[in-house]
């Protein structure tokens, strides 16, 4: 992969980066330089710096598409995600899935997190992982559509209530209608003889 100054690439524990070069350091002063890639992620103006032979063991790789976001939408709304229910075995799963770099996989602990905050409140840890993966998951998503970051927030919102968090039916509550009140001509009858 060739980077380009400028370019977005994505760091799977960070999201979307711009790259702003190759630079030859010393880092241990051994005398040995290396090239780094050189880094500045999107959501909080942090600089990286990736050697260059570790780009792919860290994951580093192209944004989605826009062509990719259709499948990633699909993932999003896809209903009644399965997931452990015991909570440890959640959290490494996720975990995992986060680490793992995939966009797809990212989604799916978006998902699976939106859900669970809709059924039962997140603990602390995994408010703090689902609000991670969704900061990383809408920092892809702007360079795909080329949209701010609120529109980008926006459209994985609108994707998740296409499944896992469908809005509510409103159920109208039907206005009483006035009682007809039918009169029995026998009830009024009584024995006048």
């Amino acid at each position: 992969m060739e980077f380009v100054k400028g370019e977005i690439v994505i760091y799977p524990q960070h999201g979307a980066c711009t790259v702003k070069g190759i630079k030859k350091e010393d880092p241990f002063k051994t005398g040995k330089k290396v090239e780094f890639l050189i880094l500045e992620t999107i959501i909080n103006e942090m600089t990286l710096r990736v050697p260059l032979t570790n780009l792919k063991e860290v994951g580093v790789r192209p944004p989605v598409s826009h062509d990719e976001l259709e499948d990633l939408v699909a993932v999003l709304s896809k209903a009644d995600p399965r997931v452990p229910s015991n909570w440890s075995r959640r959290f490494k799963n996720h975990q995992e899935k986060l680490k793992s770099g995939d966009v797809y996989q990212v989604a799916e602990v978006v998902r699976n997190l939106a859900a669970r905050n809709r059924d039962a409140s997140l603990s602390a840890a995994e408010r703090t992982m689902y609000e991670r993966a969704r900061t990383n998951l809408i920092s892809e998503i702007q360079p795909a559509l080329k949209v701010t970051k609120e529109e980008a927030e926006e459209y994985l919102n609108k994707a998740l209530e296409k499944g896992v968090l469908k809005p509510a039916k409103v159920v109208k509550k039907k206005a009483d209608a006035p009682k007809k009140v039918e009169e029995d001509s026998d009830a009024d009858l009584g024995d006048d003889e």
